[in-house]
């Protein structure tokens, strides 16, 4: 069920994901990680990688695991859209929009 939203505060980009998704996907990534921070505080535009949220390639390849098992697709890691995939917390939710089989 995608839908197209009206940016919002935590929404500073556009895209099929809804702000139920977002969120859902901002816990997935705290729980995961068990990072210190709450997942309605992870700005939707902020960088995922290296500055902003501040993962590294291992926080990386750990999210999309847990991805690949809640959604139910790959995401692979020589796959040249990484970089745009997890930019940020809207890009990942984006594409799990799109490609998610759950």
């Amino acid at each position: 069920m995608d839908q197209t939203l009206t940016p919002g505060p935590q929404q500073s980009q556009g895209g099929p994901a809804s702000d139920a998704l977002r969120q859902e996907v901002a816990e997935l990534i705290v729980t995961a990680l068990n990072l210190d921070v709450k997942p309605a505080e992870i700005d939707a535009g902020e960088p995922l990688y290296g500055e902003g949220l501040g993962l590294d390639s291992i926080d990386i390849l750990e999210v999309a695991l847990e991805v690949s098992k809640r959604y139910g697709f790959q995401l692979r890691a020589d796959n040249d859209d990484n970089a745009r995939i997890f930019r940020s917390l809207a890009s990942l939710t984006d594409h799990i929009a799109q490609h998610r089989t759950r």
